[in-house]
């Protein structure tokens, strides 16, 4: 077994086999082909018990491994021993699937903005010395699908604080009960195509995923000059009931991930202005406060590069390659400050703490899910949030992290039916309670 108080020692015997995937790994290849980068760049990976580091250098279109101090390095990821040797089991366990899942035990040393920068590039570097050390991690495959099954539409809504904003929504299924998804923040609702074409979701369900103002390929809202954007409670549910009525749909159930699980457990709060016939919080907590970095939003940094690499490492390490990257894609294609407007609202925004106490799960059941490798709003802290809900129900759901309708719709589907079926239920007992109350 590798002693990692040493990080450099206890990857002698992979260095050889990190110099080929450095030499030969697309990803990193496309990550630092750049004529900006016009003289080379040392990053290190470290113990925080020894300044023996593992040294990267990076030129344009290239990058070489090497061992020595740390103090050669324009910045170093360190960490506690137990931390790396976690990190370098053959599946890591979460958080340990990424460097900033590890949290206590970890510091990055040297230059924080060249860290941000260069974000990209040594998170697939350390992927790559984790597949030189362990081997590459076995992932899930899906099939390639054949036909798509989801139609676009544009509609004009007229909602609390955005006012008149032209909205993008897709609609797929031919189902009975009406389902909307709302996707995590900075992103858009193309995170929902794997459950949206998967036809036991299209048999039971009719399904409708719209983009926030300003997020994919809604419009901005006219109000809000670029840079500008946030949201609020006020403003979420608004929008969400807005959408609903425009399209006149009838106690639909909502269902969101990330800061649109705490939107679920706002409008079950709040319900009276939404009217929805039950709520799904995926990844979703009554409070969430994280300690907010500036690099989502400073001019130093590429937002492009940095708030898809923020959140790559809390998806499941198993997920299938081309999901991940969507939502890499996904996190990368959004404008300027929406992610950290969005953030706004989901790290202390929101904040259920005193309210979701009073949700009645007869008018709006409850069912919350919670991926394990999810590390930002863990199962636990789920499972918290339903305890105080009077007829809530929480299932945590191995092998899937903080995206789960997009790492890997396969797994994630089968718990969406199950959730389903619980908000069937208890609307059918609350149906029959209330009959034979007036008989």
């Amino acid at each position: 077994m590798a002693n990692w108080s040493d990080f450099a020692n206890a990857l002698q015997g992979s260095l050889d086999a990190l110099h080929k995937l450095l030499g030969s790994d697309p990803q990193l290849k496309a990550f630092t082909s750049s004529d900006a980068i016009d003289k080379p760049v040392t990053f290190a990976y470290k113990s925080t018990d020894s300044d023996n580091a593992l040294l990267i250098t990076v030129t344009n279109g290239s990058a070489e491994a090497k061992t020595g101090s740390s103090k050669d390095a324009l910045f170093s990821l360190s960490a506690a021993p137990d931390k790396w040797e976690q990190f370098f089991k053959e599946v890591p366990a979460a958080p340990y699937q990424s460097y900033w899942g590890m949290f206590t035990g970890t510091e990055v040393q040297g230059d924080q903005t060249a860290m941000a920068q260069l974000m990209h590039v040594w998170r697939r570097a350390l992927e790559l010395v984790h597949e030189a050390h362990c081997g590459p991690i076995k992932e899930d495959q899906q099939p390639e699908p054949m036909w798509d099954h989801i139609t676009g539409h544009y509609v004009y809504l007229d909602a609390p604080v955005w006012e008149k904003t032209k909205i993008f929504y897709e609609t797929s299924g031919e189902g009975k009960q009406q389902i909307v998804f709302l996707h995590t923040a900075g992103s858009d609702g193309r995170q929902y195509h794997g459950v949206m074409n998967d036809e036991r979701m299209r048999k039971r369900c009719t399904m409708y995923a719209f983009d926030l103002p300003g997020h994919g390929r809604s419009f901005p809202p006219q109000a809000c000059p670029p840079g500008a954007y946030k949201i609020t409670e006020d403003s979420y549910v608004g929008i969400i009931g807005a959408f609903v009525k425009s399209l006149g749909l009838r106690r639909p159930i909502i269902c969101g991930a990330s800061m649109a699980g705490q939107a679920c457990l706002a409008v079950a709060i709040r319900n009276s202005e939404v009217g929805a016939g039950g709520v799904i919080p995926v990844e979703g907590s009554e409070y969430l406060n994280m300690p907010r970095q500036s690099f989502d939003r400073s001019p130093y940094v590429n937002q492009s590069l940095f708030n898809p690499e923020y959140i790559y490492g809390t998806m499941s390490p198993t997920a299938p390659l081309v999901n991940k990257q969507l939502n890499w894609h996904l996190y990368s294609s959004q404008a300027y400050s929406i992610f950290h407007g969005d953030l706004e609202f989901a790290f202390g925004g929101f904040d259920g703490r005193s309210r979701v106490e009073s949700i009645k799960t007869n008018n709006c059941p409850v069912f919350m899910l919670t991926g394990e490798y999810d590390w930002i709003n863990t199962p636990e802290l789920s499972q918290q949030t339903a305890d105080k809900i009077r007829g809530a129900k929480h299932k945590t759901m191995p092998e899937l992290g903080h995206f789960p309708a997009t790492e890997n719709p396969a797994k994630f589907v089968p718990y969406l039916l199950e959730a389903i079926d619980h908000i069937h239920q208890v609307r059918s007992e609350s149906l029959s309670s209330l009959r034979l109350g007036n008989d």
